[in-house]
């Protein structure tokens, strides 16, 4: 609650200084998280009356805690879901919250997350963006030269398919995946137009009338960042309300007093058409012609591969890799989260601890991916093995792909997906237990067996669907056979001249897992043993590892190990 000295302020707010004119060294820029890991296909949290159910829902919250939280039970109450989809939507709102100190980033087990809960006002900004839709690649021209490639056995294909990989393969252009330009310009568009309603949310009742009924304190204003930050190229973040004109300088223990939401809604449009033209100028040159970061990618010449690259805001990208493998440590990377983007029939080993990351667009593929603590999200791939530690994983519209995982979190499966399977962790490198802890991931907590399949259509993803398909639930995932599990080997030379004290799987296997692997190391000890014993003669010993040889040459192309090995020798 509010005391008598804030309440006394709010009836007569102080007026701020004029909105003052974006610099042009710092420009608003959304943040990427909320877009990309908040979004949850629950129709119980897409809202069609937008503000005014919010609003509604704002009072009953407020209602119910003294100190702005909600907790699971409440949630649930007041949301009228499960129990299961409300602590999803507060896992999913802790990984991406933008207040590194709220204490809800600290709790680790979900007891832990059940109690603390989530701030009140974040969570209405987590519910207004439900209403987000997706930038979508550009449609393709000709459809009928990758039917032969992507078949369509699913009721979803008709409007799935446009997005699936091996349609990227097909279309030899990179621009069916939506740059990072275009998203920020998206999102800077959906901001501009839904920004005003936001800050209502946040803002408190006056008795003034009109523009000046709405007043916003500085620490509603700060949930702001949960959408927005300024900052550009090699400077931090800067606190918003250190860069506004109505909070900043101001003393903690003598906080601003609130101002006419209305004023800070001018302010922020215009920082947002700043931003919009700031943009505009940096892309319009590029007209004239291609530029070497926009032209196509030719992925039909087996042997083109794109070198990674990054962004000093924005994610580092591997891209385009084909045939090929790709090694990055963790001093590859300038920033914390990572896109792995449009890799066929190769090995991806990314060796790092990292917050974000996201596959997209793959196929016939390896991909390791070290530590990472927020939220990894895949999404059209087919046929990719996936071997990650994580806080917590999404899966949207794959097809045929393998997940060795150790997550903190149940799994969640949502959108057209086809024959996935799952299975815990085989694999280590010498630092992952320091990348572990640094990342905050408890590797005595793995909830890989245990996915939660929401809708299989995505409310979020702007494509037209047929009525009745809405309400159908995405296709699950079935565990890997406890015998057909092996250790994926990554080699130290990998790592380079960094080692670390990991020296196995930090991830404890199962039972019915750790009983097969030891009955396969005990029956290759035997064979070891006869072999070594057997008294053949020299035609038949070559016999022998003939037939060995081909066995091993089977099982490594059925399991898809022949491309590690491939990529290796290449290496």
């Amino acid at each position: 609650m509010e005391d008598s000295s804030s309440s006394a302020a709010y009836d007569k707010p102080l007026e701020p200084p004029p909105p003052a004119t974006p610099t042009s060294a710092y420009h608003l820029h959304p943040r990427r998280e909320p877009f990309d890991h908040g979004l949850l296909p629950i129709p119980k949290l897409i809202f069609t009356d937008g503000v005014q159910a919010l609003s509604h829902l704002k009072s009953a919250l407020l209602s119910s805690d003294s100190d702005h939280r909600v907790n699971l039970d409440t949630l649930a109450r007041v949301l009228q879901i499960p129990i299961e989809q409300a602590r999803l939507i507060i896992e999913t709102i802790s990984s991406v919250l933008h207040d590194e100190s709220d204490p809800l980033l600290k709790a680790g087990v979900s007891r832990e997350i059940d109690a603390i809960g989530v701030n009140v006002f974040d969570l209405l900004i987590v519910l207004y963006i439900q209403s987000y839709k997706r930038l979508l690649p550009k449609g393709h021209r000709d459809s009928a030269s990758v039917a032969d490639v992507w078949p369509s056995t699913s009721a979803f294909d008709g409007f799935l398919s446009a997005l699936s990989p091996l349609q990227l393969v097909r279309s030899n252009s990179r621009r069916f995946i939506p740059s990072q330009a275009d998203e920020e310009a998206h999102q800077l568009s959906y901001l501009q137009k839904h920004i005003g309603n936001i800050l209502s949310l946040l803002a408190d009742s006056t008795e003034g009338e009109g523009d000046d009924s709405l007043v916003l304190s500085m620490d509603k204003f700060e949930h702001l960042g949960f959408l927005v930050y300024f900052g550009e190229k090699g400077i931090a973040k800067i606190p918003l309300s250190q860069i506004t004109p109505f909070f900043a300088n101001s003393d903690p223990d003598m906080p601003a007093a609130p101002v006419p939401a209305s004023q800070v809604l001018d302010w922020l449009l215009q920082s947002i058409s700043s931003t919009q033209e700031h943009i505009a100028d940096r892309v319009s040159p590029k007209e004239n012609g291609p530029s070497s970061s926009d032209q196509d990618v030719q992925m039909a010449d087996v042997g083109t591969t794109m070198k990674p690259s990054s962004s000093p805001r924005g994610p580092s990208f591997i891209e385009g890799v084909s045939k090929s493998s790709c090694v990055k440590q963790a001093s590859d990377h300038k920033g914390t989260s990572v896109k792995v983007v449009n890799c066929h029939e190769s090995v991806i080993y990314i060796l790092a601890p990292l917050k974000y990351a996201t596959v997209y667009g793959c196929s016939d593929a390896t991909i390791v991916i070290g530590a990472v603590g927020k939220a990894i999200r895949v999404e059209h791939c087919e046929r990719v093995h996936l071997i990650t530690a994580a806080r917590r994983i999404c899966i949207a519209n794959c097809r045929e792909c393998v997940f060795f995982l150790g997550v903190n979190q149940q799994p969640l499966i949502v959108g057209d997906n086809h024959k996935l399977q799952v299975a815990p962790y085989n694999t280590f490198y010498s630092q992952l237990g320091e990348h572990l802890n640094q990342v905050g991931i408890d590797p005595n907590i793995n909830r890989w067996d245990e996915s939660i399949a929401l809708g299989a259509v995505d409310p979020h993803d702007s494509l037209s669907h047929p009525a009745g398909v809405s309400d159908a639930q995405a296709e699950s995932a079935t565990r890997v056979d406890p015998d057909q599990l092996t250790d994926l080997v990554i080699p130290n030379w990998l790592e380079g001249e960094q080692s670390g004290s990991t020296k196995d799987n930090p991830f404890p296997l199962p039972d019915t897992y750790l009983a097969s692997k030891q009955k396969k190391a005990k029956s290759l000890e035997e064979v070891k043993q006869i072999l070594k014993e057997s008294q053949l003669e020299e035609n038949r010993k070559r016999e022998l590892s003939s037939a060995l040889h081909s066995c091993f040459k089977d099982w490594l192309y059925a399991s898809g190990n022949i491309r590690q090995l491939y990529c290796l020798h290449g290496e």
